[in-house]
């Protein structure tokens, strides 16, 4: 599947929002959105003084969420659409499909500083599922699915460093993880409230919708 390849920080300034593509740099003095906040291009500056249409409030909702979780149109459109057939709450259904892609999860279980160098180590081959090595970016994880880092990567210096940072911080409800053994549980799938996501998801549901 296709990925995004340009430069990650003129996304976060795009939206007006720290995406923390960049992992541990965006909560640094570093961070190109904390020293220039406004859009790229030569009429950046301007852009944030017009008034943004209900439309366009929601257009930037899905951009948003799409950079995010470094999804592109194609693939974030399917899983719309698979999230619109499932029962429950369609916002809800999305964050959920997107949260349990493989590369995110191991962002999540903190193996990875950002969801591109997640994407890498899955990429790889440094990640095990159950028992078998996945190198598929956008592999579903199921409740129950164990998740593990090759015994040969984990003395990557930027596995290891993720690890240590990430064991202050704790780890999301929805997983389980032992840092020591690099093994990690899915125990569920997240609710919406959870996740804490910076955007509108109903705003996403509206647009698709139209």
């Amino acid at each position: 599947m296709a990925r995004y390849t340009g430069p990650l920080c003129k996304l976060c300034r795009r939206e007006g929002m720290a995406l923390y593509l960049k992992g541990e740099r965006c909560y640094t003095e570093k961070c190109s959105f904390k020293k220039r906040s406004f859009a790229p291009g030569q009429h950046g500056k301007t852009m944030g003084k017009k008034k943004t249409t209900q439309y366009g409030l929601q257009l930037r909702s899905k951009q948003a969420m799409k950079r995010t979780y470094g999804v592109l149109e194609k693939q974030f459109r399917l899983y719309f659409e698979q999230a619109r057939k499932k029962k429950g709450i369609t916002g809800e259904n999305l964050v959920q499909i997107v949260e349990s892609r493989l590369d995110n999860a191991i962002f999540r279980m903190g193996f990875a500083l950002s969801r591109p160098q997640a994407r890498q180590l899955v990429l790889h081959g440094h990640v095990k599922v159950n028992g078998r090595k996945v190198n598929i970016p956008s592999y579903r994880l199921r409740p129950e699915d164990i998740v593990e880092i090759h015994e040969k990567a984990r003395s990557i210096p930027g596995l290891r460093e993720a690890v240590e940072a990430f064991r202050d911080k704790g780890v999301v409800p929805w997983m389980e993880v032992d840092y020591d053994q690099f093994r990690a549980t899915f125990v569920r799938l997240p609710n919406l409230d959870e996740v804490g996501l910076p955007v509108d998801v109903q705003s996403i549901v509206e647009l698709y919708s139209k």
